[in-house]
């Protein structure tokens, strides 16, 4: 089972839809989780959301209770999530991506996807990674092909992944391939 944590956003439904293509899927509010479901689950999701993630206590307390215990994966705050507490710096950006496609690159260190591919994405984003970021087991495995903002990670290590964008964006191609190779992970 998928547990899904949503943070009371308009697009929480439709990440719902785009995982349910490939398991069972719980979903609740992240001020209202039912611990028996999230324990029984063997990934949890991070859903996008307005505001910022130091406005998510409770979610960076269970990432912190679940991490390298069950498969993550943050979707555009869910990502800034897990990045602010991994001691990411999460910034505004100078320029707003709501319901904009991006050309999206595949570094180096990216252990899941081939190198170099490129593929467009849907952003619906006024927060980015404040970098230079250094991690031990983050990397930043996708970045925006024209301004180079971190736009994906992977933690092979914890079993832990994220994407600024939204991979159910019908402005993102192949977003349900993109999910079926995170979670094949």
């Amino acid at each position: 089972m998928i547990y899904i944590i949503d943070h009371k956003d308009s697009f929480t439904w439709n990440v719902v839809h785009q995982f349910s293509k490939f398991d069972e899927v719980y979903c609740s509010n992240y001020d209202q989780i039912n611990q028996k479901k999230i324990k029984q689950s063997h990934t949890i999701v991070l859903s996008p959301g307005p505001g910022s993630p130091k406005d998510y206590p409770l979610t960076s307390k269970i990432y912190r209770d679940y991490k390298g215990k069950k498969k993550i994966i943050g979707v555009c705050l869910g990502y800034q999530q897990i990045l602010f507490s991994e001691k990411g710096k999460i910034v505004q950006q100078k320029r707003i991506f709501h319901g904009y496609q991006s050309k999206i690159k595949i570094t180096s260190e990216s252990e899941i996807f081939k190198k170099n591919k490129t593929f467009y994405v849907g952003r619906y984003h006024s927060l980015k990674l404040y970098e230079p970021y250094k991690s031990k087991d983050i990397k930043i495995t996708m970045r925006c092909s024209k301004t180079n903002i971190a736009m994906g990670f992977e933690d092979i290590k914890n079993n832990v992944y994220g994407f600024q964008f939204h991979p159910e964006s019908f402005l993102t191609k192949n977003g349900d391939l993109i999910i079926k190779k995170i979670l094949s992970a």
